[in-house]
């Protein structure tokens, strides 16, 4: 029985960790940090309780049932796991994030130096999506290739910007935002922009692609891919976290530089220019541009194995039928596709969320009697905070406002933990009811 070498569970998490490590969890630490100023260490603890625990757990989830999301929603029936899934891969896929990745790699990455036109973007679009391709094409080297060669450049440019931001910090600490104002506060907020990052729907593609990872090495043992995954996850949740605290803390200590910032890119910039000079640019050029290709290659390789097993046409075709389509999508429509998927993406989430919670929480006697229930109640407030994101908040009841958190697009909390409750008592009675009628039988 084969079993993976220490550091080849390194590689396997690092690659875990250059997944997750999109350009978006680059750029938008420095603004939570920038915001919490003095305290920030409410607002870090929030940020990475949601931000890094909730993909953690998502990763944990889907090792237990052998990285399949199609497993994770067996208990709500194939035809509505089905449709959940390919609406999850469509849209954090090839209709909304992989495509962003090559439009962000290229205005953050080399439009600086090469100028913002369609032809530039044209050209690097396809090269990117070539690139990407030819990486996702052979899944099964994606630890070597990945988690070996790519992140650790990529951990390295990353330990230089943070380690720079830790060790010579340009400004003290700022001053709080109102939002801010008292750890307390900042803690909320933190957790609240932690939340927001959506990432626990990535988790649950991702999955697939850690699991056929750990295969490809010759590890055949269900229990040993279990554990790598669990371990792959630790190691990416550890780095995130890392990467995370550094940036919000280079936020948070660069007030004066950035007085006047109101992006992450900007915060980036003004401190890589003031640390480095023109150098800087490319440091930060280099953390850009490879955090999108790590992503990029994850999406169309989970895309491809997903719909390659659904729909029966090669992983192969998939693979370049996919690129082509992002590199299309990247070139043309993407705001149009933005104003479409953000929505769907906001209403996905709970349902992300509750998935995860439900496949963690207990051995239920009779699943679908908590699932479907559960499941049901958070694609129902999903929906509705989808329509609050789709600017029709007409279809929105205005009693759903008065909930717990509603105005922080958390209202779904409450009424899905109070059918969870009932849903798991009512399990709970039924199935000891029916084990004691067994009991009597016997």
């Amino acid at each position: 029985m084969k079993k993976l070498k220490t550091w080849d569970i390194f590689a396997l998490g690092f690659m875990t960790f250059a997944l997750f490590l999109g350009a978006g969890n680059i750029i938008f630490p420095p603004m939570v940090g920038l915001a919490a100023g003095e305290n920030l260490l409410g607002a870090s603890t929030g940020f990475l309780l949601t931000g890094v625990g909730l993909p953690l757990l998502g990763v944990i989830a889907l090792a237990r049932v052998g990285g399949g999301l199609d497993t994770l929603t067996s208990p709500i029936g194939r035809m509505a796991g089905v449709v959940l899934a390919v609406a999850i891969y469509l849209t954090i896929g090839p209709l909304f994030a992989t495509p962003r990745t090559a439009t962000v790699s290229f205005e953050m990455g080399l439009a600086p130096f090469v100028g913002n036109t369609p032809a530039m973007l044209l050209a690097f679009t396809i090269a990117y999506f070539v690139a990407v391709a030819l990486l996702s094409l052979f899944p099964g080297k994606l630890m070597d290739n990945v988690g070996k060669i790519i992140t650790p450049v990529l951990i390295l440019a990353l330990a230089v910007l943070g380690g720079s931001a830790v060790l010579a910090p340009v400004d003290g600490y700022s001053l709080s935002t109102e939002a801010y104002a008292t750890q307390a506060a900042a803690f909320s907020e933190g957790f609240l922009q932690g939340y927001q990052t959506m990432d626990a729907l990535a988790s649950l593609i991702f999955g697939i692609v850690i699991v056929n990872a750990i295969k490809a090495a010759g590890v055949s043992d269900s229990r040993l891919h279990t554990r790598y995954c669990i371990y792959a996850g630790i190691i990416a949740a550890t780095c995130l976290g890392l990467v995370y605290v550094s940036l919000m803390y280079l936020g948070a200590t660069n007030s004066q530089l950035a007085a006047n910032a109101s992006t992450g890119v900007q915060i980036l910039t003004a401190f890589v220019q003031q640390t480095f000079g023109p150098a800087g640019l490319w440091l930060l050029a280099t953390v850009i541009m490879l955090a999108c290709l790590t992503t990029g290659v994850g999406l169309i390789t989970a895309c491809s194995s997903f719909f390659s097993e659904l729909t029966g046409i090669s992983y192969r075709t998939m693979v370049i039928g996919l690129s082509v389509f992002s590199t299309a999508v990247a070139n043309q429509g993407l705001a149009q596709l933005i104003a479409v998927a953000v929505p769907v993406l906001v209403g996905l989430y709970p349902v992300a969320i509750a998935l995860i919670a439900l496949s963690l929480l207990h051995r239920w006697s009779q699943p679908t009697r908590v699932y479907i229930p559960v499941m049901s109640t958070s694609l129902v407030f999903g929906l509705f905070d989808a329509a609050k994101a789709a600017k029709l908040d007409f279809l929105v009841p205005a009693l759903l406002d008065r909930l717990p958190g509603a105005a922080l697009g958390m209202g779904w909390v409450t009424p899905v933990v109070c059918v969870l409750v009932l849903a798991g008592l009512l399990d709970f009675a039924l199935g000891n009811k029916r084990a004691a009628a067994n009991a009597t039988r016997a």
